[in-house]
């Protein structure tokens, strides 16, 4: 499907970014736009790669005029331009709701305008029954994507869909590199609550659920994978295993907006959801605001339904864990193992 296709990623320098240009560059895509407003890992970008199938542009998605200057000719979208961060979110909520909320509008506006067929927007497990302000401007992050896919309608020229998933493993500003520096620098490894659980993906994992997107989504669909999950403890003992190091852990206490456990899919969502093997797909709820007519339809089951998250997901042991952690290029780099 993508064959002599243009792709846009928006914040195409990060680690998805960078995973997906894995994947497709050696592939018949016809050109891959990288659109960010990090002008020097677009240059790092740049000189690492030296292919003329990447096109570089400039620009923020909380400016349009920016947006639409890289979106003629586009095919598809995969929308991953975000802030991510739990701690700066929640003391600069903002700057959250104008890159993940008014940023998203923007790309959406631009995609229906330009004519897109396709854009996968990203989201994350915080989006669901969200307490930090990062999850909140994720969950009307996808509030706001679906109200635009519900409008548009089911045979409309552009199909709008989002993903959601756990904890990307080694991700920029993820906890695993920072523990592997921390063992490697003889330290400390500073744990938030060993108890704590999150759901444990690979990169590859997140690019494969966004390509089930494109190929399966309808207008306001929502695609969650499925993914085994692990306490903080469990996880650090696995990376003092694999470095065959004795560090000694510091626990340092929740930080601002954390959460003891992930939640992929809600209570009422698993009440629509329909299990696809390895992805949960759920629909947009399509009713409008005539509700008088849906009152005496309640969900009588959605009491009685489990969300799906991280403290009741398949849980990893160490050895289970260590497996995962051996998938990851930079561990089997730094492990000497080909």
């Amino acid at each position: 499907m993508f064959k002599n296709k243009v792709l846009l990623i928006t914040g195409g320098t990060g680690s998805f970014g960078n995973a997906v240009l894995k994947r497709f560059l050696d592939t018949d895509i016809k050109e891959i736009r990288i659109f960010s407003r990090d002008e020097k890992k677009q240059d790092d970008m740049r000189h690492m790669l030296q292919n003329p199938k990447v096109k570089f542009y400039i620009g923020d998605v909380r400016d349009k005029r920016s947006v639409d200057g890289a979106m003629h000719g586009v095919d598809y979208i995969f929308h991953a331009a975000a802030l991510k961060q739990v701690p700066s979110c929640e003391f600069f909520p903002m700057q959250a709701v104008r890159t993940n909320v008014i940023g998203t509008e923007n790309v959406l506006d631009s995609a229906i305008q330009h004519g897109v067929k396709n854009v996968v927007v990203l989201s994350t497990d915080k989006a669901a029954y969200p307490i930090n302000a990062m999850g909140i401007s994720k969950a009307m992050m996808e509030k706001v994507a679906i109200a635009k896919a519900r409008q548009l309608g089911e045979n409309a020229a552009t199909t709008i869909c989002c993903t959601r998933y756990g904890n990307v493993m080694a991700s920029r500003g993820s906890v695993i590199p920072l523990w592997v520096d921390q063992i490697k620098s003889e330290g400390e490894i500073t744990v938030t609550d060993p108890n704590m659980t999150r759901f444990m993906m690979t990169l590859d994992d997140a690019v494969d659920l966004v390509l089930y997107a494109f190929k399966n989504g309808s207008n306001g669909d929502l695609f969650v994978q499925k993914a085994p999950a692990a306490t903080l403890d469990v996880l650090a003992e696995s990376l003092k295993q694999l470095y065959a190091k004795s560090t000694p852990v510091r626990v340092i206490g929740t930080r601002h907006g954390e959460k003891l456990y992930e939640t992929l899919v809600t209570r009422e969502e698993m009440a629509k959801s329909e299990d696809m093997g390895n992805y949960f797909r759920i629909p947009s709820d399509n009713r409008d605001l005539n509700y008088d007519k849906y009152f005496s339809e309640g969900e009588e089951d959605v009491s009685k339904i489990d969300d799906y998250h991280s403290h009741n997901t398949t849980r990893l042991d160490v050895d289970g864990m260590k497996q995962l952690l051996l998938k990851l290029e930079f561990i089997c780099e730094d492990l000497g193992i080909n």
